[in-house]
C-alpha cells in the first residue's frame, strides 16, 4: 500500500502484478491497481482529471491523461471515498506509476493531488538486497 496526503485527499494505490494477463515469452506484463481516494479536508471535491507517469524497466516515461477514472468524475464530500480499479500494461517485467489528479473544490479553484510513486513489480524481476 503506498499513500500521499495532498491539500486534506489521501489516495492509496495497491498494485498486484496479474500473472494470468501477462506472457514472460512474449514480453507482456500486466498489472492491476485499486486507487482509494479519500476526502479528509473540510470541503466538498470533485475529481475532475488524471496525469500519470508510467516509467517502465528501461527508464522510458509515458504520460497518460485524461478527464476523470474510469470514466467517473466522482465527487466526494469531507468523509467520504471512492475506489476504483483500473490496469497498467507494460513491455518490460517492472516499472512503477506516480501522477496527480486535478481536483475541483466546491469553492472553485482546482487543484492537484499526488498520487503515490508505487512499483510495478513482477516475479521475473530479480530483486537485489542493498
Amino acid at each position: 500500500m503506498y499513500q500521499a496526503e495532498t491539500h486534506g485527499v489521501r489516495v492509496t494505490a495497491v498494485p498486484s502484478f496479474m500473472e494470468g494477463e501477462s506472457s514472460h515469452a512474449q514480453g507482456r506484463y500486466f498489472w492491476a491497481y485499486t486507487m482509494e481516494i479519500l476526502n479528509l479536508s473540510a470541503q466538498t471535491v470533485q475529481l475532475m482529471s488524471r496525469h500519470w507517469f508510467i516509467t517502465d524497466g528501461r527508464g522510458e516515461v509515458h504520460e497518460v491523461r485524461g478527464d476523470g477514472v474510469v470514466g467517473q468524475q466522482p465527487v466526494l464530500r469531507p468523509g467520504e471515498s471512492y475506489s476504483y480499479t483500473s490496469g497498467c500494461p507494460l513491455m518490460t517485467p517492472d516499472g512503477s506509476m506516480r501522477g496527480f489528479y486535478a481536483m475541483l473544490g466546491e469553492d472553485g479553484v482546482i487543484f492537484d493531488v499526488e498520487v503515490p510513486l508505487f512499483p510495478l513489480d513482477s516475479p521475473y524481476v530479480k530483486k537485489v538486497l542493498h
